[in-house]
């Protein structure tokens, strides 16, 4: 029994599930080679289960057909970002059982593709008026307004995913360097200097922290038993709770609207993108010049006029 009388239930990775033994492989060398997430994890594990419940655990026997089909099946079922998951997840356990040979070389061709243009719009962020809003909603002397303050100015400016937050351990904090560690997608690494009001506010937290068992996340659940958060779902909701209480209203509401806020600012505070893509942990220079959409200065220099037409 814990503080406060809540018995601790069992962390989540001890709680066995009923998956066919290939499933069970290809999810161990996910996370143990690639370095995928718990949440990540999951809808990977799901989407290669409910494959073999469809088309039978005999995978020699599997043809492009079955595999179309199974994915059309379930695109008619949902929206189009609902589809993607699953067609990710069925083509990455195909090329895994490729990879063991267990599967015909070709199989993972029949996976269709959804056209998706993520980078045709403008990055959904928040002006400098509303971010200030949003962090002073966050203002109080509890523990629970204390930690959201602090996850608010680390998303903010920093532009940490969410999982970043929630996986963030005392030893990643370098307090005389100022600076934190930081290990994202496929366990790349990075240290990044740590602001002050953002320092300020961890320091802050840190002194009315619930005490836990667990002392080595930094951010933790304020209801008990105070357990850290299981995935980067977690601090999207309290994002989205601290936008509630601002009154702001958003075109996205988790926590990578504030990375792409982040993103902008240094954008307009004359970051060039190659230092902005090291902040972010972008591995292409590609993603990083989405934000270069919001920079209408410079898309005002180099922008042609129009040219007139004579009638």
């Amino acid at each position: 029994m814990v503080q406060q009388g809540v018995w601790q239930s069992l962390p989540t990775d001890e709680v066995t599930n009923d998956l066919p033994a290939l499933v069970i492989a290809f999810r161990d060398w996910l996370h143990i080679h690639r370095g995928v997430t718990q949440g990540t994890l999951r809808y990977y594990t799901r989407g290669a289960a409910e494959l073999i419940h469809s088309l039978g655990e005999d995978v020699r026997q599997w043809n492009a057909q079955g595999v179309r089909a199974f994915l059309l099946d379930r695109a008619s079922q949902c929206g189009s970002e609902a589809t993607q998951r699953p067609i990710t997840a069925v083509r990455a356990f195909l090329r895994y059982l490729i990879f063991c040979g267990e599967a015909r070389d070709d199989l993972d061709l029949a996976v269709p593709a959804i056209a998706h243009w993520r980078l045709a719009t403008l990055p959904r962020c928040l002006s400098a008026q509303k971010l200030d809003r949003l962090i002073t909603a966050c203002d109080g002397a509890t523990p629970e307004r204390l930690r959201d303050r602090a996850i608010v100015l680390l998303l903010s400016r920093l532009g940490l995913r969410a999982g970043d937050v929630a996986r963030l351990r005392f030893a990643d904090i370098d307090w005389k360097a100022g600076t934190i560690h930081v290990t994202g997608k496929g366990r790349r690494q990075v240290s990044l200097p740590l602001p002050q009001d953002a320092g300020e506010a961890l320091l802050r937290y840190l002194d009315s922290r619930p005490r836990v068992g667990d002392a080595s996340h930094v951010f933790v659940r304020n209801i008990a038993p105070f357990r850290p958060f299981v995935s980067g779902s977690s601090i999207s909701n309290v994002v989205k709770r601290a936008l509630h209480r601002a009154g702001i209203e958003s075109p996205a509401k988790g926590a990578h609207l504030l990375r792409h806020t982040a993103a902008t600012a240094m954008l307009r505070h004359g970051v060039p993108l190659d230092k902005i893509g090291l902040v972010l942990r972008h591995r292409s220079i590609d993603m990083t010049a989405y934000y270069a959409k919001v920079d209408f200065a410079l898309l005002q220099q180099v922008a042609q006029p129009w040219p007139e037409v004579n009638s």
